[in-house]
């Protein structure tokens, strides 16, 4: 279980949660026709009301657990008796709660409801490379599909025989960065290539990179600093594509990042397209440099996005996928290949949580 270094801290600042949701009910009384503070008030509390049930309740096991504790001197055996086996009951329960809270009590990443755009670059390997960045291109268009979310194409590069040089799609649907942002880094296969007459296994990369949407607001990126040329799109779209220059590349200039976009018939949505591709990016660059000035010294095995990380190996000949940052292996290939990767987004979510709580101040018995 996890126990609070300093466990008398914990009831003060539940106090004062449990204090300003109050607040914001008598606010909600006096805010009259200004809807726009209701709305920011109902926002508020919203987001407290389960925190605050689970207080509640754990006020509650907290007060019964006591009163058991103080019967359990008692002259009356069976009244003894009865308080123990409460007792015995409770504990477990409060424990419970107790980590339920902490967990609730941690910074929630502001990204986590986002839609997220997926940017799948082939690594090492060459052609094999870019039919794997294939592969895993569909593994999360499967994996979307089981969580009811949308997949929308933005840009592709293909080859020939049915690879990708780079592909980026948008994932759109509830929590979607939450579960998909431990994707973040370098995937490795190992297999024989359909291209190997030799029957030699070979190794191949591929790059994830997982970008939360953001809107203008968040990243405003002013004129000056882009420069976007409009050419030919170079791949097939009929008549209308072939007569029109539709395809957008964008340049940002301070940094020199490259956007290309040409999957669209219309100018102004290829543009649009990497617009929201590039503000996705600089926005990621910003978090990251954010993180780091924060916490410069926690190294945690998930949740750090470096994309030179290899983080996982999918292991054909073994039918093996071994994720390396918390060493759990399925011996289901066909199953992971087919969207089935819950079980390491699980546990790399739970790896990822047990270190903000070491880090908040919390310890593991």
């Amino acid at each position: 279980m996890f126990r609070w270094y300093n466990d008398a801290a914990m009831l003060p600042k539940l106090e004062g949660i449990v204090g300003r949701y109050d607040e914001l009910n008598r606010l909600l009384m006096e805010v009259g026709d200004d809807y726009v503070r209701a709305a920011e008030l109902g926002k508020e509390r919203s987001d407290l009301e389960t925190l605050v049930a689970k207080t509640q309740e754990y006020r509650q096991a907290l007060t019964s657990l006591e009163e058991a504790r103080s019967l359990v001197d008692s002259d009356d055996a069976e009244m003894r008796q009865l308080a123990e086996d409460e007792i015995s009951e409770l504990v477990p329960q409060v424990e419970r709660l107790e980590n339920e809270i902490k967990s609730m009590l941690l910074p929630k990443d502001p990204r986590d409801d986002r839609n997220v755009i997926v940017e799948i670059r082939a690594g090492t390997g060459g052609d094999e490379a870019a039919i794997f960045a294939a592969d895993l291109y569909r593994m999360y268009n499967l994996y979307a599909e089981r969580n009811n979310w949308s997949v929308e194409l933005l840009s592709a590069s293909e080859i020939g025989i049915g690879g990708f040089k780079e592909v980026i799609f948008m994932v759109k649907g509830r929590k979607a960065y939450s579960r998909l942002k431990y994707e973040s880094g370098v995937h490795r296969v190992q297999r024989v290539p359909v291209t190997e007459a030799q029957g030699r296994i070979h190794t191949s990369t591929a790059t994830v990179a997982v970008l939360a949407e953001v809107d203008e607001v968040e990243v405003a990126i002013p004129e000056s600093d882009i420069r976007i040329d409009v050419y030919k799109s170079a791949g097939a779209g009929g008549q209308n594509v072939q007569k029109n220059s539709t395809a957008i590349r964008i340049t940002h200039l301070p940094t020199g990042m490259v956007v290309a976009c040409q999957d669209e018939r219309s100018q102004l949505q290829n543009r649009l397209r990497a617009l929201g591709i590039l503000r996705a990016r600089l926005y990621e660059i910003e978090q990251e440099k954010r993180q780091s000035e924060l916490d410069e010294t926690r190294r945690s095995q998930v949740g750090s996005g470096e994309r030179s990380e290899k983080i996982r190996t999918y292991n054909y000949p073994q039918s093996r996928v071994t994720d390396h940052r918390v060493n759990l292996s399925s011996y289901n290939l066909p199953a992971v290949m087919g969207g089935d990767i819950q079980q390491f987004i699980d546990e790399l979510s739970t790896r990822d949580e047990t270190d903000r709580l070491a880090a908040a101040g919390v310890e593991e018995e």
